[in-house]
């Protein structure tokens, strides 16, 4: 077999593989494999935005996991889409942009992540995007990831930022700037009214360099390891197993799921597991796949009482608009506006709510569809205390993991639930909604007690799309990377995802995933940009 060698290998072309496949090509001297378990981004559905209401049944462009029974929410299982394609979740999300509040990463740098604090990473949030509203000390106007204003917004979702604001909330057109609380628009990662994911904004313009190579539907089974060093990995193409060197890294950017999969295939994990499923422990390290923690959100609904929502707009006009000229319905995200809220029961001045405001009836990830008109609030409580593992079944890399989320396991994390759902009802019941709302689906008039609310949490709460911390970064027993991304006693590997996170942010994963690739890069070509807040304040002196 025809053993090929490439300077690094990427596992994952999703919102931080096609990062590095750019910012580490741009060295001519050095060459990247980029592998895809997914296929290209071609279907017309992931770039034209509102078609993301489309993207949830199309099942090759998406994993579709499901969670074990979680104990705390009736047994359900719960449907986790994840993107299976170039551009990974950045090609099936809502779009919009936010990174969090700096006191994340602050704290990040607290639990001893050197080089992970807010003024650390700003620089790299700078140096990816290109805002434009234009420059400024939160935000950058020559990055590849484009963030534009929506061309586009339902009237209702004017109406639901007037609603916050009788409901005396501040008023935030940037949520990425000096303040993160208050109410506004989103801002979304397109461009010309087109979903800009990462496969868009890093990957094509990456693809005519020689030094790159990009395998599609290749699925990626284990990493090799020669003692404590990784040499290469094994991957299916079709129906054939190929193997690929590196030799200086692989680096492993197949997300919050898929990395600690790997890690365990290769026999990199707790040796439990890996026994259980005959798989030889090549190191142990009982971090790998756990710690995951996820944004729970849960959904108020009402019956609106005109035809002003998006739920019976015409598909064929909006589609044909938005070929012609880019414009109208097709350009929204659907999740317009929203906000972040310090409630009562927040711990610190971090907002601990966030919320997303969607002019439709959305029931089960849109997979209900829901007669008549009427408009939803979602609202997920941003820093849960719960945590989860993700665990190996099988040595076959065809068999998804188990995911078991433990929602709801920490009992406060049931109380943000239930303050949210408090929160919701007031914005939903201000006086500027007087005029629109009717009737309330969910969770009902006559759902008021305690006990009845955390009934409905149990019944109706849902992902919102942010898994992390499964490969965490850190110095502790259970940290499974460093703070250079490496992976702890083996050389030649690095995770670079959201699987690293060692605590969620306060929002959107997205954003944070792709500044997280973006330092990593520099750290790996060990350019300026890697050096930390106090390193240049040294060398400014």
């Amino acid at each position: 077999m025809d053993v090929k060698e490439y300077d690094y290998i990427v596992v994952g072309a999703g919102s931080a593989g096609c990062v590095l496949a750019n910012r580490l090509t741009e060295d001519p001297s050095i060459s990247v494999l980029l592998l895809e378990a997914g296929g290209r981004d071609w279907h017309p559905f992931i770039h034209m935005p509102a078609g993301l209401a489309k993207l949830v049944n199309i099942k090759w462009l998406n994993w579709g996991y499901e969670t074990e029974p979680e104990p705390e929410l009736d047994s359900r299982r719960l449907y986790w889409p994840r993107g299976k394609v170039l551009g990974g979740s950045s090609s099936i999300n809502a779009m919009c942009y936010a990174r969090g509040h700096r006191a994340d990463y602050d704290h990040w740098a607290d639990l001893g992540n050197h080089g992970w604090s807010y003024a650390d990473v700003l620089p790299f949030f700078v140096k990816a995007e290109n805002q434009e509203r234009g420059a400024s000390d939160y935000h950058g106007s020559d990055g590849p990831l484009n963030v534009q204003d929506l061309l586009h917004h339902n009237p209702l979702s004017d109406v639901f930022l007037q609603a916050a604001q009788e409901c005396g909330y501040t008023a935030n057109d940037d949520f990425n700037g000096p303040t993160q609380r208050g109410f506004g628009y989103y801002q979304v990662t397109q461009k010309g009214g087109a979903r800009w994911s990462t496969a868009a904004g890093y990957l094509n313009p990456a693809r005519p360099r020689p030094n790159l190579t990009i395998a599609t539907k290749a699925l990626t089974h284990r990493v090799l390891l020669e003692g404590q060093q990784a040499v290469g990995v094994e991957f299916f193409k079709g129906r054939y197993l190929q193997t690929a060197r590196a030799r200086c890294e692989v680096l492993l950017s197949a997300g919050a799921i898929n990395s600690p999969q790997l890690l365990m295939l290769s026999g990199i994990g707790p040796g439990q597991v890996l026994s259980r499923c005959g798989v030889r422990v090549n190191h142990e390290l009982p971090g790998v796949g756990r710690n995951l923690q996820d944004h729970l959100d849960i959904c108020t609904l009402y019956r609106s009482k005109t035809d002003i929502t998006y739920d019976r707009t015409n598909d064929l006009a909006v589609g044909l608009k938005y070929m012609l000229f880019h414009r109208g319905v097709g350009t929204s995200n659907i999740a317009e506006s929203g906000g972040f809220v310090v409630s009562d029961l927040a711990e610190d001045d971090r907002p601990d709510l966030q919320f997303h405001f969607v002019p439709a009836m959305l029931d089960d990830h849109g997979r209900n569809r829901l007669a008549g008109a009427g408009f939803t609030l979602h609202c997920c409580a941003l820093r849960p205390d719960s945590r989860g593992s993700i665990e190996i079944v099988s040595q076959d890399p065809k068999k998804y993991p188990a995911i078991q989320a433990n929602y709801l396991s920490a009992p406060q994390d049931m109380d943000l639930m239930i303050e949210g759902i408090r929160l919701s009802r007031k914005i939903l019941g201000a006086k500027a909604f007087d005029e629109y709302r009717a009737d309330e689906i969910f969770p009902g008039a006559d759902v008021t007690s305690r006990s009845d609310l955390e009934a409905f949490v149990r019944r109706k709460a849902e992902t919102i799309y942010h898994p992390v911390g499964t490969c965490k970064m850190g110095s502790d027993d259970m940290a499974v990377v460093d703070s250079e991304l490496k992976v702890h006693g083996i050389e030649g590997l690095r995770v670079i995802d959201a699987s690293v996170m060692p605590t969620l942010v306060s929002g959107n994963t997205n954003a944070p995933t792709v500044m997280i690739a973006e330092r990593a890069s520099a750290l790996i070509r060990n350019i300026a940009g890697y050096r930390t807040s106090q390193e240049r304040t040294d060398a400014a002196a």
